[in-house]
């Protein structure tokens, strides 16, 4: 379904998530509104944590966006829709929830899904430590992998079929390189996302981490790079299965091997100044991924 690109899903995606934009570009032109509101949801759900000063009010926003798509899910199975969620309600008036659910619908895309994101995102309201590898992975895999599965099904259903893997370990990778991209940030929360099992490895205290200076914490930032480029590895070998169609999803998140390069390079520098590829590169990226 074809829009103009000044819906403003587009200019959400724009300012809010710079690599997924510029994928747009590789997507098929009659995809791409579709794609944006799903990527304008998921900088809706990411930035709560931003636009909050205690968690209760952030929960209830993540609550307002599941209340919201359990109507939709209501609807496709001819379900009465929740009263305070009702057709012509709170939602209509959303720039990204009225485009979202029209998606939902047309692409009968798994609203478990989406719940299963919007529960992963409570953990970002907290200050709570990341307890191990495993738990990180599962976040991972609620949050970014999902959201790569959602893309998937976009762009072409039969080829959403068969990359669950790829999908798994890439969005892993992506959200360590995220991470460690926002350390900075997190760091002046006091919130750690790094392992707890990864910080004991590399004899990091959490208040080394939040420092952000010494060896403890350069030794924690490398740990977690290598932790990423073992899924980024395993990715690499999915995604030469992964169908053409389908393959716009993956090229953010396969920036990530390219971010933790620059990441390892710069350091110490990382919990202060973290890197970042120009936009140029990674449309050459872009464009010599769907090549290959």
């Amino acid at each position: 379904m074809a829009r103009n690109e000044t819906d403003p899903c587009f200019a959400i995606v724009e300012e809010g998530d710079r690599d997924r934009a510029l994928s747009l570009a590789f997507a098929p032109r009659e995809l791409r509104a579709d794609l944006a509101a799903l990527y304008a949801f998921n900088v809706e759900i990411t930035r709560v944590r931003d636009l909050i000063s205690q968690p209760l009010p952030g929960e209830i926003r993540l609550q307002w966006w599941r209340d919201v798509i359990t109507q939709t899910g209501a609807n496709l199975k001819g379900e009465a829709a929740p009263d305070e969620v009702a057709p012509g309600g709170g939602e209509a008036g959303h720039p990204v929830a009225s485009r979202l659910l029209d998606v939902i619908a047309r692409h009968k895309l798994p609203v478990a899904a989406f719940d299963r994101m919007l529960e992963a995102r409570i953990f970002d309201l907290y200050d709570d430590p990341m307890p191990s590898r495993e738990n990180f992975e599962a976040y991972a895999g609620e949050t970014a992998s999902t959201l790569i599965m959602l893309a998937a099904t976009i762009l072409s259903p039969r080829g959403a079929d068969d990359i669950a893997d790829a999908a798994g370990h890439v969005g892993v990778a992506q959200t360590v390189a995220g991470v460690l991209r926002l350390l900075p940030i997190h760091r002046a929360r006091r919130q750690i996302f790094i392992p707890a099992d990864i910080l004991d490895a590399a004899g990091c205290t959490p208040e080394a981490l939040i420092a952000g200076e010494g060896d403890a914490a350069a030794r924690a930032v490398a740990a977690m790079v290598a932790f990423g480029r073992d899924h980024a590895a395993k990715a690499r070998r999915h995604f030469a299965g992964v169908p053409k169609p389908v393959r716009p999803a993956f090229l953010p998140p396969l920036l990530a091997t390219p971010y933790l390069d620059r990441i390892e390079r710069s350091g110490a520098e990382v919990p202060r100044h973290p890197p970042d590829l120009s936009a140029p590169r990674k449309a050459f990226l872009y464009w010599r991924w769907m090549r290959g």
